[in-house]
């Protein structure tokens, strides 16, 4: 056996066998890596990178690790806490059957989870045509020509359509109408995202209000459809009013019940959002959900998030990608009125695939059947003398019970049924696919029925004639044709196998932490006592995930060096966001509202103005130097010009480029002395877990990315969480929610009141298995992988950003732009021609153009470093050969790349490089052959098709 695999790592003990598994490199591996950067140990290397002032001088506070049996069965202890009952809550959350060969497929499948953001669409061309899939049964159940590739969740969504309304409309007004009958979490969103921007958000008292109020002035009004309490409403003739007002319709939809009525884009929707949560996803205490948004054409280039679009490749066969990337809101920077740049891709590809799996017959019949029993529940209730507030339903009803509704809430819960509590004289039910007419006979029971009711199992909906689908959808063929397991499964796996995962290689991007996911992480997100629990069920009801919350709080605040910590963003924009906003509320409770300006250094993400813009700041950005760390004398310049509104600075540390900047503390110090607060970026957070906290070297605000840092799958570009931590004054102003009894001025970032709660368990493990010691090794190892690289390919590609002793952070920056002079190569040549190498190429041209940015993390094995370095000096001497003249710059192996397999097969060879040379001189072993060439980004953007087209060469 190789000696290296007996070896343990040096500093972990024999009871910290997990940590052994999740860092890469053994002791001797370490060893030859410390002699290849020239350091003698591990904590020289540290020494010499991370500035004394921040280091920390004492161990994380945090449990001692256990093994992954240990862990999971704490966790399970904590799961059973729940108390998992059956939900008729509805309010946008409904329970649903997750198909078997979905859930063994794709939701525990790595192939699936630990894909990245397909932004390198050659490799990503299976979860983009689920993508595309899913953009299609949202058109086509919207009746809207153009959606989008999910987003966060519906309130989040709803929030994104009316910054999108305020953009696109022609009236000058800034109120925003909201109909009374919307679900009350989209109304908090609505109103936290309304607030600093200073639109005035009108939500009228009942119907005949909202009417009257569509005749005054709005830039955009939402309505529910159907409502948050069950009614169906014609909206036509509000949203021609709307119109009149030169204002935007938008329309809160389930995409299910649109099987049975009419869609929005028939009747004048100009944006259409909801949830696809009911198509086959659990409940998970409020998420991850793939939220949506359809929009006219008009709207389309103002549209938040991704587009899967349609384009070809070089040899003129059809390849997606992600359309319009540069008009991705975050590229706008301070400009953006979003600043959306991730979704939640695995849960929307679960949903198409839902969808493909039933095609249009199965989900009509199942939206038909849940009608069907919600009219025999209605005609029930009705015979025993109970009035609803309304006579149309899909699946919600709401029950008039004076005086009686805490009474029959309480009777239910104790058959094990969770009803709404609509008001203290009113009790709603929604009922879901897996609703039985046992669940109505008992639901009638606990509403006073003596004995065992009649049911009538054909009662017929209670949906106007006016508001009856008669529109067919999802007609394309990828919704017939996989009716059979056998199919179905095949399907699935001709998708995975178009792409490349963790599974398969490193992904080396930098600022993105692709590390390993563990399977001992993933096993309890689909746990029963997880998974079944709604989010607005009692908190007696909760407790498990009220305790995973306190504790994964406590262990993030203590790591992080801040008093406390909110789990509710459910992305890292998210998180920048609430961060923001408790800076803003902050300054306001101080009596100094006027406190706007927000400095960033011009080296910084895109999330972080467009973040800043959305809390109502100014941007003004701070420069950096030649070495690429702030510019302390133009950072003192600004603060001195702007000390009376000076609100905060967002800084990223590491630097974004990838550097110790060795000037944080007296940089915060600097803006504290000024009035301002210090927002430090945790994307970086892989380099200073254990070895320097933000919060304690001058940090007041960070937020996290815990499908970064902590685990979380990226899932092909979402789920993820992004945690807000804060300063002890700072802790009155984490995100509230109106289902928390916590009150906050900022109020909801987030649909649910724990965000993405479904997913936390992994972060919660992978603490709990890693203890302080072993996340400390984490951090050194991360920091040790990515010198080795910039050390051993120094003389290739030099390092652009260094620090003291030409040593890095976690990440490095190569630099590539002097080959383009050489050679006509670009940075965008290497990243293609790394895919022939079976690569996923490093994060391309940012934060600097022409070069990569590569971020190995400590998950990989010395073996796989050496096979990406093997390659990058490979592809170092193809460029070589055309510098010496052998191949020209037109036709080389980097400017065709990556080669497919028919391109490798074709005859006679057009190149004159060998078929070889093309494959890139790889083993077998690791071979990847892409299922298209390179594609064409300009015919894409040109020729936006962003629903499944009819091209037989498309089909899979």
């Amino acid at each position: 056996m190789n000696q290296r695999l007996q070896a343990p790592l040096s500093e972990l003990h024999e009871s910290d066998a997990f940590a052994r598994r999740h860092i890469g490199p053994t002791a001797p591996d370490e060893a030859h890596m410390l002699r290849a950067i020239g350091q003698p140990s591990r904590q020289a290397l540290m020494d010499a990178l991370v500035p004394p002032d921040i280091v920390q001088d004492r161990p994380m506070d945090l449990p001692p690790a256990l093994s992954e049996a240990e862990a999971l069965h704490e966790l399970k202890t904590i799961a059973a806490r729940n108390r998992v009952l059956k939900s008729f809550i509805g309010q946008g959350y409904y329970a649903a059957h997750t198909p078997g060969v979905i859930q063994r497929n794709i939701l525990e499948n790595p192939a699936w989870y630990t894909a990245y953001t397909p932004y390198q669409a050659e490799i990503s061309q299976g979860r983009l045509e689920a993508l595309l899939n899913f953009q299609t049964l949202v058109c086509d159940l919207t009746a809207m020509p153009v959606a989008n590739a999910s987003m966060l969740d519906e309130a989040t969504a709803a929030a994104e359509a009316m910054a999108l309304a305020r953009r696109s409309a022609a009236s000058p007004s800034s109120t925003f109408l909201v109909h009374p009958d919307t679900h009350p979490q989209t109304l908090a969103v609505l109103r936290t995202r309304a607030e600093p921007l200073g639109w005035q958000l009108d939500c009228p008292a009942d119907d005949a209000a909202f009417h009257a109020a569509l005749q005054a002035p709005h830039f955009g009004a939402l309505v529910q459809y159907p409502g948050s309490t069950g009614a169906l409403c014609d909206w036509r003739d509000a949203a021609a009013h709307s119109h009149q007002q030169q204002a935007l319709f938008i329309v809160a939809t389930d995409l299910l019940a649109l099987t049975l009525l009419t869609p929005p884009g028939e009747w004048g929707a100009d944006i259409v959002v909801g949830s696809s949560q009911r198509l086959g996803l659990p409940l998970g205490a409020g998420g991850p959900h793939a939220a949506f948004m359809a929009c006219q054409e008009a709207y389309k280039r103002a549209l938040p998030g991704r587009l899967v679009g349609v384009s070809v490749d070089s040899q003129g066969a059809p390849a997606l990608r992600l359309a319009l990337q540069t008009r991705e809101q975050h590229i706008r920077r301070e400009k953006a009125t979003s600043n959306i740049c991730t979704a939640q891709v695995l849960p929307a590809v679960l949903a198409s695939m839902y969808a493909v799996y039933h095609g249009p017959d199965g989900l009509r019949q199942m939206a038909q059947r849940i009608a069907g029993l919600t009219a025999t529940l209605a005609h029930g209730l009705q015979a025993r003398g109970h009035a609803l507030v309304h006579d149309t339903a899909f699946d919600t009803l709401t029950v008039r019970v004076p005086h009686a509704a805490i009474n029959i809430a309480t009777r239910a819960e104790l058959a094990g049924v969770n009803l709404r509590k609509v008001s203290e004289s009113a009790l709603g039910i929604s009922l879901d696919e897996t609703s039985t007419p046992a669940d109505v006979a008992l639901l009638l029971r606990l509403f006073g029925a003596t004995a065992t009711p009649v049911l009538d199992s054909q009662a017929a909906p209670l949906i106007p004639a006016a508001l009856q689908r008669h529109s067919p959808y999802l007609t394309h063929p990828v919704f017939h044709r996989h009716r059979s397991e056998t199919a179905m499964l095949r399907y699935i796996r001709s998708l995975s196998d178009k792409d490349l995962a963790l599974d398969r290689c490193m992904i080396p991007l930098g600022s993105c932490t692709m590390k390993l996911n563990a399977t001992s992480e993933m096993l309890p997100i689909t746990w029963p006592d997880f998974a079944h629990i709604h989010p607005f069920a009692p908190a007696d009801q909760q407790q498990g995930y009220a305790l995973l919350d306190q504790q994964l709080r406590q262990w993030l605040s203590r790591i992080t060096g801040y008093a406390d910590v909110s789990l509710q963003p459910n992305a890292g924009s998210q998180g920048e966001y609430a961060g923001l906003l408790a800076i803003r509320a902050w300054h306001a409770a101080q009596g100094q509202p006027q406190r706007t300006i927000c400095l960033i250094p011009s080296s910084a993400h895109g999330t972080n103005p467009a973040s800043a813009q959305m809390c109502g700041m100014q941007v003004v950005v701070v420069a950096c130097d030649a070495q690429g760390n702030v510019d302390m004398a133009d950072l003192q310049a600004k603060c001195e010009a702007h000390s009376d509104r000076l609100a905060c600075i967002m800084i990223t540390y590491p630097s974004t480029h990838g550097v110790f900047e060795d000037s944080v503390r007296p940089l915060c110090d600097l803006v504290h002395q000024h009035g301002g607060r210090v927002y430090v970026d945790g994307a970086n957070m892989n380099a200073l877990v254990g070895v320097a906290a933000p919060g304690a070297f001058g940090g007041d605000v960070s937020h996290l990315n815990l499908h970064k840092t902590f685990c979380i799958p990226h899932g092909g570009g979402g789920p993820g969480v992004g945690p807000v931590c804060v300063a002890a004054d700072l802790v009155p102003y984490l995100p509230g929610h109106p289902a928390s009894t916590t009150a906050s001025p900022v109020g909801a970032i987030s649909a649910a009141p724990y965000g993405n709660a479904s997913v936390l368990p992994i972060s919660w493990m992978y603490i709990r298995m890693m203890g302080a010691p072993g996340l400390r090794h984490a951090t050194e190892t991360a920091i040790l992988n990515a010198n080795y690289i910039s050390a051993r390919l120094q003389g290739h590609y030099p390092t652009l950003y260094t620090g003291p002793g030409g040593l890095v952070a976690h990440e490095c920056i190569l630099d590539l732009r002097p080959l383009k002079d050489s050679s006509g190569v670009t940075a965008e040549d290497v990243a293609k021609r790394l895919i022939d190498y079976g690569f996923h190429a490093p994060t391309l041209s940012f934060p600097v153009p022409g070069t990569l940015m590569v971020e190995p993390t400590e998950s990989e094995p010395l073996s796989e470093l050496d096979r990406f370095i093997d390659a990058m000096l490979a592809i170092r001497e193809e460029i070589r050969q055309i510098e010496r003249g052998d191949w020209t710059r037109d036709d080389n192996p980097l400017k065709h790349a990556p080669h497919t397999a028919a391109q490798l097969l074709q005859e006679p060879w057009p190149h004159a490089y060998s078929r070889q040379q093309a494959a890139g001189q790889t083993a077998l072993a690791y071979k990847y052959f892409p299922p298209v060439s390179r594609i064409d980004n300009v015919y894409g953007d040109r020729n936006i098709v962003c629903t499944c087209p009819p091209l037989a060469a498309y089909l899979s």
